[in-house]
């Protein structure tokens, strides 16, 4: 019997050998420096996110020894190229650089295009920081009072934009409405960069974003900035008070970006990738580059990075539910 026993138990240990060696070997050979590494940005291009994901992929070429290219899938609030990202073969040359609408946008579809839970290997999150309120001249508001006011006499209220549909920066203006009352209208755009184009021709008002879309906009004076929309204040901007010091109690928005595989992606793989991009994303120009846009850059495992999704999934899921807000709206 013991000897059977043992028998068997070898015969387990074996098998697990004769898979792991694969997947070991998958690890050394990866990424081979005549296939590049394409990562799946789900936005046009343009945008913040857009602008973080080129750095990173720089990076990552440079260290890796392997072309890394970005592939602009927008549409559908990120939607499209999240799927198309998931549904690559799971061998570490097709990646999706994610931001925290990749989470928005599927707690407000009604039938989610994707799982966050299942179908995708979590890598690493690059870095974190608050999103901001900005206006086009027209409006003359200065501050988020003053804003709420300018949409009230309005006749048809004011228009803002967003990089589409269930993305954090549409949830981050219908939140907005739904604790102030203020009278807007959401306007999706399949990116931040289009977005930016009619908010600065002033063919929509207002705009909750990235710090890097708007910073240089901002700063030679095209737009106003109102607000930020975490519980602290910016580093960037020490003098612009958050939403919730403007009179918006509970008002919390902060945003990510990071690094995904399709599921299935051997774990070694992973981890190499993971080991990477925690590296870059520590060291200069892309730790300055974050923080210089009102970023903190992220250092975490995979594991880590997966719990962040499963918690920020539940958590818009309660705010959708609680305010009746849809990806569809």
């Amino acid at each position: 019997m013991a000897s059977s026993s043992f028998t068997s138990m070898l015969g387990k240990a074996t098998a697990v050998t004769l898979v792991a060696i694969p997947l070991i070997a998958a690890a050394q050979d990866y990424p081979s420096p005549k296939r590049p590494i394409t990562i799946i940005v789900p936005y046009a291009a343009g945008g913040g996110t857009d602008n973080v994901a080129r750095e990173l992929a720089k990076l990552m070429s440079d260290k890796l020894g392997s072309p890394v290219i970005i592939d602009n899938r927008g549409g559908a609030g990120g939607a499209i190229g999240s799927k198309q990202a998931a549904k690559a073969d799971p061998d570490g040359y097709t990646l999706l650089f994610a931001s925290s609408s990749f989470v928005t946008h599927a707690a407000t579809e009604p039938k989610p295009s994707y799982d966050v839970n299942k179908d995708y290997a979590p890598i690493a999150m690059v870095g974190r920081g608050p999103l901001v309120v900005v206006a086009h001249k027209s409006t003359g508001a200065k501050n988020v009072k003053q804003l709420i006011e300018a949409s009230k006499k309005t006749p048809n209220g004011l228009d803002f934009c967003s990089s589409g549909p269930g993305t954090v920066l549409h949830l981050a203006g219908e939140l907005f409405k739904y604790k102030t009352g203020a009278n807007m209208t959401h306007v999706a755009y399949k990116g931040s960069g289009p977005a930016l184009t009619d908010l600065l021709a002033g063919r929509v008002q207002v705009f909750f974003t990235t710090v890097p879309a708007v910073m240089q906009y901002v700063k030679a004076g095209n737009l106003d900035l109102l607000a930020v929309t975490s519980a602290k204040r910016s580093s960037i901007f020490p003098n612009v008070p958050t939403v919730a010091e403007s009179g918006v109690p509970d008002y919390n928005i902060t945003t990510w970006w990071g690094l995904l595989a399709p599921a299935g992606t051997p774990e070694p793989i992973v981890a190499k990738l993971n080991a990477v991009v925690n590296e870059v994303s520590a060291k200069e120009p892309l730790k300055t580059r974050l923080m210089n846009e009102g970023a903190e850059p992220s250092r975490g495992t995979p594991a880590e990075f997966k719990s962040v999704l499963s918690t920020e999934l539940k958590t818009w899921q309660d705010v959708a539910k609680a305010t009746n807000l849809s990806s569809n709206k």
